[in-house]
């Protein structure tokens, strides 16, 4: 990742407004900034959780509150929970998350 042409700033993520994502099962609430190529997130995600699709975009996540089981598309399974955090490259490996009783992350792609 190259971060170049951003000046310092702050983000308030609770006056980002929220976009509501849904699961297979639940709904993920994402509130987005944007910084050039670089998208920053925080997602809520709700009791029963489960990814709709896999994902091979790169990402470094870090848990905040709760607990996010990811899985790799080979059948590995790891689990995230708060000050606990992953990180992949594009198209590295496949993966999806869910959460049996919710979570919020704070993502960087």
């Amino acid at each position: 990742m190259n971060i170049s042409g951003i000046p310092f700033g702050i983000t308030d993520w609770s006056n980002i407004e929220k976009t509501e994502h849904a699961g297979e099962t639940g709904i993920a609430y994402w509130r987005t900034r944007q910084f050039g190529d670089i998208r920053v997130r925080m997602v809520e995600y709700s009791a029963g959780y489960l990814a709709d699709h896999w994902c091979s975009k790169g990402h470094v996540l870090l848990c905040l509150s709760g607990s996010m089981e990811t899985e790799l598309q080979d059948g590995r399974k790891f689990t995230l929970t708060p000050g606990v955090s992953y990180q992949v490259a594009d198209h590295a490996e496949a993966h999806r998350s869910s959460t049996a009783d919710g979570a919020t992350l704070f993502i960087v792609d």
